[in-house]
């Protein structure tokens, strides 16, 4: 269990002590290799705490992919249960003690199916979430319910905008959009032997995952603002709905999710969420510097090796390609920091096996000298590296494993 305690000062505020510290603190060990620095670990949980202001986070797996970062920012009060993002990643954390896990994207993984449907404890503690009929279809023809134990769903709303400007602004997630489509799909599991409805999800990621800060992004903040005031009426019929459906079967929901590490100040003004996911915000990566409202620490990084001097002003480090997920644009690859003023080359980028950098501190590079790096987005950085060495300090005090060092990779 990693210790945090909320720390005291921000050291990652000033680049020039925080990574050459981090650095002395590793170096007996040879890249590629991930630190996790503790107190800024600490201060990004404490501040997505503060931002909740009281409604419970549920951690986002998929952004950490660190068991034991799971397990100790779940010891947080303020913290509740897993957004996981596959069945089969949710039974393995179920087998290691966690409950309240919910599966954030549907699944017909069939012997992940009857795995959970076959164990009397993992279907109390797993939810899995559908969109359409077909997919109740589908666990059905995996085993009967007759010959299962009932499967807990959740149903997930359409939270994207549809702009009469702009058409479709978010990502292509639930096909089910209004209110009395989502309480026709309640009926149609509520009623239907075998599955019980707890939960509601409505992933605002046009406004979560999209950075809006800066004056050449007013537009950005402006969408953000129309989508959700449009969203909150919409959520909330649709909640309203829903409630009475489930309730006419004689259950309640259970919970409400909304919301991610971008938009927690908004997400938490919806009366009807009654939590709010997030997990990108924990490791502080490079794409949520850009935002208005918040601003993390970043907590993790990782160290390259400088291999080659193709030319006077580029040093080429090796491996760096470890890109995130979504538009493959600049924002998605990893952010030199230090030395600093490095930068990749436009025509290269960072690549699977070498990485040139140039940049005025590139010509003061040799031949096993190190790069730091950050990740952009989040949980890409622990499909690369076995383990994190957590800092504290200029002391390594800890290494924890990631989902590929325990030798899981479920997606």
């Amino acid at each position: 269990m990693i210790d945090l305690t909320a720390p005291r000062g921000d050291p990652w505020a000033n680049p020039a002590a925080y990574w050459p510290r981090i650095d002395a603190a590793t170096c007996e060990l040879d890249p590629p290799f991930g630190v996790l620095h503790r107190g800024a670990l600490a201060h990004n949980a404490h501040d997505l705490l503060r931002r909740a202001q009281g409604t419970p986070i549920r951690v986002a797996s998929k952004s950490l992919r660190v068991r034991a970062v799971l397990e100790s920012v779940l010891a947080i009060p303020g913290f509740s249960g897993v957004l996981a993002y596959t069945l089969p990643e949710a039974l393995w954390l179920a087998n290691a003690g966690f409950d309240d896990i919910v599966v954030a994207y549907p699944t017909a993984d069939r012997g992940a199916i009857a795995a959970l449907a076959t164990d009397e404890r993992r279907a109390a503690a797993i939810t899995l979430m559908v969109d359409d009929v077909s997919q109740l279809d589908c666990i059905d023809s995996v085993l009967p319910p007759a010959q299962r134990e009932t499967v807990r769903v959740a149903l997930e709303l359409d939270a994207s905008l549809h702009s009469p400007v702009l058409g479709h602004v978010g990502v292509f997630r639930s096909p089910v959009r209004s209110p009395a489509g989502l309480a026709s799909l309640a009926s149609a599991a509520a009623g239907r032997a075998g599955f019980r409805v707890v939960g509601i999800m409505a992933y605002e990621a046009q406004v979560a995952g999209v950075p809006n800060s800066g004056p050449g992004r007013i537009a950005i903040r402006a969408m953000q603002r129309a989508s959700m005031a449009e969203l909150a009426e919409r959520r909330a019929e649709a909640v309203a709905l829903v409630r009475s459906v489930v309730r006419a079967h004689g259950n309640d929901l259970e919970f409400v999710n909304g919301g991610g590490t971008g938009s927690i100040e908004s997400t938490r003004l919806d009366d009807s969420v009654t939590e709010i996911a997030a997990g990108s915000g924990l490791f502080g990566p490079g794409l949520f510097d850009h935002y208005e409202q918040f601003a993390p620490a970043p907590a993790v990084g990782f160290a390259l090796s400088v291999v080659r001097r193709p030319a006077p002003a580029v040093a080429t480090v090796l491996g760096g390609g470890w890109i995130a997920s979504g538009p493959s644009t600049a924002s998605r690859q990893p952010i030199p920091v230090w030395p600093p003023g490095l930068s990749t080359l436009p025509r290269e980028a960072a690549g699977e096996v070498q990485t040139p950098l140039r940049g005025a501190a590139a010509r003061g590079l040799e031949v096993g000298d190190r790069v730091w790096l950050r990740h952009a987005k989040s949980g890409e950085i622990s499909e690369h590296l076995n383990v994190l060495h957590v800092v504290e300090g200029d002391q390594v005090i800890d290494s924890v494993p990631t989902y590929r060092g325990e030798g899981k990779a479920f997606l």
